[in-house]
């Protein structure tokens, strides 16, 4: 749902890396991906953005 939501809206990366989303959810992971594009992954959380 929210991939169809911000492919609707015309969300940037940055838009979709800066929401605030449930923990362990699919979304999360695509928070997560949304994140790699403009950070070094080497910095991220394994768990959390």
């Amino acid at each position: 749902q929210s991939a169809v939501l911000a492919i609707r809206n015309r969300m940037t990366i940055e838009d979709l890396a800066g929401q605030l989303f449930p923990y362990l959810t699919m979304v999360e992971g695509l928070k997560l991906c949304a994140q790699t594009f403009d950070k070094d992954v080497t910095q991220l959380s394994c768990c959390a953005g």
